[in-house]
Order: C-alpha cells, then sequence, then structure tokens
C-alpha cells in the first residue's frame, strides 16, 4: 500500500458535504496559517472550490499571497473592508480575491483591533461573520469554507467557533505545544461548548523533523496525541500510532508511513513564494496527508 492510499482508502467512497471549518490554537507558530491554506487548496482541488478567510491579526497569509496593497491601511477608515463586511454587513464577494485555481481568499487586514472593538460593542456581535459571510456563502458560491483564525482570546475568535462550528487544531513539536492545546481547550472549546456545538474534526501533528524511535520532542507529540481517550475520533490515519505500532517503533521492525505532517522544504519553499503546496510542488510526498485533511472535512469525521 503507498502513502496516499494509506490515509485515503477509509474515505473512498463518500459522500462530501458543505461544511465550514476554523483552523486554531491559542499559540503562535503552530502551523495554522500553513495547515489552513493548504487544506483548503486540496478542498478546491477535490470539488472545484473553497474560499480562505484570513481572520489573523498578523495577516500571514494575506502578506504571503501577495495582498499587501489589501492588508495595509489607508487613511480612511473605510477602507477597511474587514470591518465594512464583518461588522456592518457589506457584500463579501467585493473583497474576494483568487489564490489559486477554485480556490479564494477573504484577505486579512491590518487593522483588525478597530474590527475586534466594533463587535464588542455590536448587537449579537458574536454572529456576525456567520450572518456576513459564511452563510451567504457556503452551500452556494462555496462548499468549504476554511477560517484562519488568530492566536488570541477575542471576538474575531468567537465569531469563527460561531460560524464554523468545527475545529482543526494544528500542534508543531516545540517548546509550550502542552500549553498551547491545553489552553485551547479550556479558554475556547469547553467555553464555546456552554454555548453551541462545537466539533473537533482533528488535532494533527505538523512540521515533524526528528526521529521517533527514541526520546524526542516529536515522538512526545505524538504519544500524547495517540494517548487521547478520543485519538480514533480526532487523529488522523497519517498520524494515528496503536500501542503495537510503538512496540514495533522501539523494536525497529515499524514499516508504516512516517507519521504526522513532515517538515519539507517544499512547503516552506511554498509559503516563502505565496503559493499553496500543490501549486509549487505537486509531487510532494506530504500533499496526501492534506488530502486526508481535507477528507475529513468532507465527511465531517475521522474515518477508519
Amino acid at each position: 500500500m503507498d502513502k496516499e492510499e494509506h490515509v485515503l482508502d477509509p474515505y473512498q467512497p463518500h459522500e462530501p458535504e458543505s461544511r465550514a471549518v476554523a483552523v486554531n490554537l491559542l499559540k503562535g507558530g503552530s502551523g495554522k496559517t500553513t495547515t489552513a491554506i493548504n487544506l483548503a487548496r486540496e478542498l478546491a482541488h477535490r470539488n472545484g472550490q473553497a474560499l480562505v478567510i484570513d481572520l489573523d491579526d498578523n495577516g500571514h497569509m494575506t502578506l504571503n499571497l501577495g495582498y499587501e496593497d489589501l492588508y495595509a491601511s489607508a487613511d480612511d477608515e473605510e477602507d477597511n473592508h474587514a470591518k465594512s463586511v464583518i461588522v456592518e454587513g457589506a457584500d463579501p464577494r467585493e473583497h474576494i480575491v483568487s489564490v489559486a485555481d477554485g480556490l479564494d481568499l477573504f484577505p486579512a487586514h491590518e487593522d483588525l483591533e478597530t474590527v475586534q472593538s466594533a463587535l464588542k460593542e455590536a448587537t449579537m456581535g458574536t454572529t456576525r461573520l456567520k450572518k456576513n459571510i459564511v452563510d451567504p456563502l457556503l452551500g452556494d458560491e462555496y462548499d468549504y469554507i476554511i477560517v484562519d483564525c488568530p492566536a488570541n482570546r477575542g471576538k474575531l475568535n468567537d465569531n469563527a467557533m460561531y460560524a464554523t462550528e468545527n475545529i482543526i487544531l494544528p500542534l508543531r513539536p516545540e517548546n509550550g505545544y502542552e500549553s498551547g492545546l491545553t489552553n485551547t481547550m479550556n479558554r475556547l472549546v469547553k467555553e464555546a461548548r456552554e454555548y453551541f456545538d462545537l466539533n473537533i474534526l482533528a488535532v494533527v501533528p505538523t512540521d515533524l523533523r526528528a526521529r521517533i524511535d527514541y526520546d524526542t520532542r516529536d515522538r512526545s507529540l505524538l504519544e500524547e496525541l495517540n494517548g487521547l481517550s478520543n485519538a480514533d475520533a480526532i487523529i488522523p490515519n497519517f498520524a494515528r500510532l496503536t500501542e503495537s505500532d510503538w512496540q514495533d517503533i522501539d523494536d525497529g521492525d515499524y514499516d508504516g508511513p512516517l507519521p504526522g505532517i513532515r517538515h519539507r522544504s517544499a512547503i516552506d519553499k511554498a509559503h516563502d513564494v505565496g503559493k499553496p503546496l500543490r501549486d509549487y510542488d505537486s509531487d510532494c510526498d506530504q500533499l496526501p496527508y492534506y488530502a486526508e485533511l481535507a477528507a475529513i472535512v468532507e465527511t465531517g469525521e475521522v474515518v477508519r
């Protein structure tokens, strides 16, 4: 079985359903933007059309894709397209731009702080992203909408959770990933679930680059995630390791694919030149893993 069959077989055949998803973690540098853009690109590749919304106040996705002119603020506050659409209900279609074949972007704006403040004062401020962007576009113009979220609590994050009701959590094996996951679960997911359903579609270990047959941070991350009581429901096939797999790894007998989305220079270079991975290197061996994430979004769950 080759790598693409390993991750895709459980999902074939399946009937895709329209869905919005937030890519989120209350920690910077966790791989949110890379995960969001490549997930959205695979959804567009597989289904013909997808939209990614950049809500990150740093605007990394918007800037890296070459839309500095849309991100940069003019002197006139009316040029803040994020405020005019999300808060005031202007037509989002007037500000959506093309990224690649079938993939569109609603760009961030450098003054998202003003949007945060306005949402705090607005009536039903938590519902505005859903009302003004997601509901008008989802299932009509786009079957899939992916939201790249800020790494901090606030009304933009609340809007992303409420508008999508689905979340994917990317984790890099670096200092602070444990607290990032704990804070996200306690301060975001659990609190949101007091008011509406929020479904964790997947927890994704990403940018792994170390061996896992001895004590490394990569191994610790994979052990922690695969040791969760609900691991079968939220860990993608490309990152799922059973107790017998770990035994084989320690005995030197493991012959499966390396788990998790692995570090590849092509992923970094695609980011540097402002392209999704598929459009920079369509032969990269990590694309099947992003394809499985797309399948998870299409079906609404991890399938074994």
